[in-house]
């Protein structure tokens, strides 16, 4: 295994920190009512997106799924603009009209929040294709939970993209269930990465609680598409320590299977490994952990203090005028 040199070990320990301590806060914010609709929290499976996405590029392109307030604080979208999304203001990220399912970004080219399963699939293999077409050697990562590979859109997409040849990766984040149906109810074939080697695309399975493995195998799959080698596929083995969103009961786990799994937390892993190294002291850790507490902070009373849309506006924006299309 590649391991990360200390510097950005410890930066990815940094963000795992940061999207951790962001969505305790959300969870929190949703209880006192901040923060309306549906919430679906990443925690425990931090290693995932913080290891996949230190490898990419700014103009690469990232596509999430409704649990993907931890990518799009990773991939440089503003903690302010979060929380404001988060709240329903017109300072977020999506002018309040998304909230948590629909973060989007185009000066960080990340483009969802995805409310749909398997909806960002499609998605990211138009982005690849239009990256090909101009001759651009650019890569789209897109992230989408096991569930989705039971959707039409993902075998439409991985055909698509290995018949392109296109520069994909798609991440996998196997969380065992789908929303509260777990893999071995809803998939005759349970071991994902072999699904996917079924469309001729190099597949492998990660262990997605441990940063450093996640990091080397996102590492060789994104120099493989930037050498060329077309779309990869990675199965994150992974787990959601809180249920599926803030309304779900979670009476279809066992509570010894959650906590055998958070013995296996990746930012304590990771935390103890670096310490071990030499690498993390107590005084670094302070320093981290009160960095994110200080950015979640700002983050929130930027929120609180942000506006509703004007009433007025309440068609703009469903179309662009010719002139406001991005490219």
């Amino acid at each position: 295994m590649i391991v990360a040199d200390p510097q950005t070990r410890l930066a990815m320990f940094g963000d795992m920190v940061r999207v951790r301590r962001f969505e305790e806060r959300c969870a929190e914010l949703y209880t006192e009512t901040k923060i309306r609709g549906f919430l679906h929290l990443y925690i425990g499976e931090e290693a995932v997106a913080v290891g996949v996405l230190h490898h990419l590029g700014p103009d690469d392109a990232v596509v999430g799924t409704y649990r993907e307030h931890g990518h799009a604080l990773v991939r440089g979208v503003p903690a302010n603009s979060i929380m404001a999304e988060m709240f329903g203001r017109y300072e977020g990220c999506s002018r309040g009209r998304g909230g948590s399912m629909h973060l989007f970004d185009a000066a960080t080219r990340f483009y969802g929040g995805n409310a749909i399963v398997g909806g960002g699939l499609p998605l990211a293999v138009g982005l690849a294709l239009a990256d090909k077409m101009q001759g651009r050697s650019n890569v789209t990562a897109c992230f989408f939970g096991e569930g989705a590979m039971a959707e039409g859109e993902f075998h439409e997409s991985m055909n698509l993209a290995a018949l392109w040849d296109l520069p994909v990766l798609f991440v996998c984040e196997n969380n065992l269930y789908a929303m509260g149906t777990a893999l071995e109810r809803s998939e005759s074939v349970t071991d994902m990465a072999l699904k996917a080697a079924g469309y001729a695309m190099p597949s492998w399975a990660v262990d997605g609680m441990d940063l450093d493995a996640v990091w080397d195998a996102a590492g060789h799959a994104v120099q493989a598409i930037r050498a060329g080698g077309g779309p990869q596929f990675l199965e994150m083995r992974t787990y959601r320590f809180r249920a599926h969103s803030m309304f779900d009961p979670e009476r279809y786990r066992d509570k010894a299977e959650v906590t055998g799994w958070k013995e296996r937390d990746p930012i304590e892993t990771m935390r103890e490994r670096l310490a071990a190294g030499g690498v993390l002291d107590d005084e670094a850790m302070t320093s981290i952990e009160s960095a994110a507490t200080a950015e979640v902070d700002e983050a929130v009373a930027f929120a609180d203090a942000g506006t509703l849309e004007p009433v007025e506006q309440l068609t703009r924006w469903v179309t662009s005028e010719p002139e406001e299309a991005q490219p």
